[in-house]
C-alpha cells in the first residue's frame, strides 16, 4: 500500500501532464489517438530519462544493438523502460543496504554483550529488535524513507 501510495505521490505531475496535454484533447476529437500516444509517450519517457543513470541507458542501448541518439530525450521508449527499472531497482539495493547496516551493527553489539555476559541460551534477536524498532521511530525513520523517496524523482 505504501509503494502505491508514493508511486500516485510521485507520478501526479506526470500524469497530469498527459492528462491536459494527450487525453484532453484527444476525448474532445482535436487530435488522433496516436498523437495523443505519442504526447504521452514523449512525457513518460522524459520523466523515466530524468531518473536513470547514464550508464543504465548506454548498457540497454548495448544490449539492444540500438545507435545512441542525438540527445538523451531521442532515447527510444523500449531502451528507457528497461534502463529505468535498473536503475530504480539499484536505488532501492541501495537504500536497502543502507538501512539495514544500524540494524546489523545493533545485532553484533547485543551479541557480543550477551556472550560477554555469558548469556549463551538468550537469543541476541530477543534484545535487539525491540532495540532496532526503537531506533527505527527514534530516528523518523519512516519520515526519512518518505523524504528521500519523494525528493529523489525529478518531475
Amino acid at each position: 500500500g505504501f509503494a502505491l501510495f508514493m508511486t500516485i505521490f510521485v507520478m501526479r505531475p506526470v500524469v497530469a501532464d498527459i492528462y491536459d496535454q494527450a487525453y484532453v484533447p484527444y476525448t474532445e476529437r482535436r487530435m488522433e489517438w496516436r498523437e495523443a500516444a505519442g504526447i504521452a509517450t514523449a512525457r513518460m519517457n522524459q520523466f523515466m530519462l530524468a531518473q536513470t543513470r547514464e550508464e543504465d541507458v548506454a548498457l540497454i542501448l548495448e544490449l539492444s544493438r540500438t545507435p545512441r541518439p542525438a540527445t538523451a530525450l531521442d532515447t527510444p521508449f523500449h531502451v528507457a523502460v528497461p534502463a529505468f527499472v535498473l536503475s530504480e531497482i539499484k536505488t532501492a539495493f541501495q537504500m536497502g543496504f543502507v538501512l539495514f547496516l544500524p540494524f546489523v551493527v545493533i545485532d553484533l553489539v547485543i551479541s557480543s554483550i550477551l556472550v560477554s555476559m555469558g548469556m549463551f541460551s538468550l537469543p541476541p534477536v530477543v534484545v535487539s529488535t525491540p532495540l532496532k524498532l526503537l531506533l527505527f521511530i527514534l530516528v523518523g525513520g519512516w519520515d526519512l524513507v518518505v523524504v528521500s523517496l519523494a525528493q529523489s524523482f525529478a518531475t
